[in-house]
């Protein structure tokens, strides 16, 4: 019984190192654009936007920006699996650690369709607005940016 306890042992012990070194890699993380290096200059995670960003302008002085998508996206967001969607075109203004006025990007909560209005920053947490009321969720869940459904890497 020790025999076979100790060589079954020695087999885990020598496959599951080398499993763990032949995984499959996960999805391919997509490319960061201009618009993805400008969230981070400003102190807020790349994931608030998807991957799927064409073009985006920015008024350095005002913070008003535009961002250009190739179409209407839809996201699954962590960690609740809130489905997004998120507009053609969406605008806001920007500043260090937070976007006010933001339009353009909807969330399905409570079997109903919320229009998220801000974002900020609040240590390790992001605080999303929709009106007056707000939800808060950490900021690690958006360290990356997501494809749409429906779309993957062209790569």
């Amino acid at each position: 019984m020790k025999k076979s306890l100790f060589l079954f042992s020695f087999i885990l012990f020598i496959i599951l190192p080398l499993s763990s070194q032949t995984q499959i890699p996960k999805n391919p993380k997509p490319p960061l654009t201009q618009a993805h290096a400008e969230l981070m200059n400003y102190g807020l995670p790349i994931g608030l936007l998807p991957a799927s960003v064409l073009k985006y302008t920015l008024n350095q002085t005002s913070g008003d920006f535009a961002v250009e998508l190739g179409g209407t996206c839809k996201i699954t967001l962590p960690p609740d699996n809130y489905l997004a969607t998120y507009s053609k075109r969406i605008t806001g203004k920007i500043d260090q650690g937070k976007i006010a006025e933001l339009d353009g990007i909807r969330v399905r909560a409570l079997f109903q369709w919320w229009s998220i209005t801000g974002i900020r920053s609040s240590g390790d947490n992001l605080v999303f607005e929709v009106g007056m009321v707000t939800a808060k969720y950490p900021a690690k869940n958006f360290d990356e940016s997501l494809f749409c459904e429906g779309q993957h890497s062209s790569s």
